[in-house]
């Protein structure tokens, strides 16, 4: 019985402590830098918004509660959205004022952000209607 193999009954948790430490110093490093991403907003107070509309070239779109866009007080539709806001950013250089109704939804008005922002709107304001 010469051949016979002695079994092995113990585990060995160096490897896997080791590979946890360094997945732990790869978190310690990367978890800072993940806070310096997402969107930019300057949200104004309503103090603010109401003198600027007076004296500011700033394209206004309302967004309703049933969730339907408004410029200049005509509607317009979810698909013509951003030409629409394309075309009097062009005259209106100061950004985007979005004016929300209080039920809107989060949905349609990222999706007019993400409109004016493809479009070449770079200065982003919200405030509620």
């Amino acid at each position: 019985m010469a051949g016979q193999r002695k079994t092995f009954n113990e585990i060995n948790i160096t490897p896997l402590t080791d590979i946890f430490l360094v997945l732990l110093i790869i978190m310690m490093v990367i978890a800072p830098l993940l806070d310096q991403q997402g969107l930019n907003l300057a949200v104004p107070n309503l103090i603010e918004v109401q003198d600027e509309m007076k004296d500011s070239k700033l394209v206004k779109v309302l967004v309703t509660n049933d969730n339907k866009y408004f410029l200049n007080d005509n509607e317009i539709s979810k698909e013509e959205i951003g030409n629409a806001v394309a075309q009097e950013a062009k005259t209106n250089p100061d950004g985007l004022l979005i004016m929300t109704e209080p039920d809107a939804t989060h949905g349609s008005v990222v999706k007019l952000m993400d409109e004016a922002r493809n479009n070449g709107v770079t200065n982003i304001s919200l405030t509620e209607y």
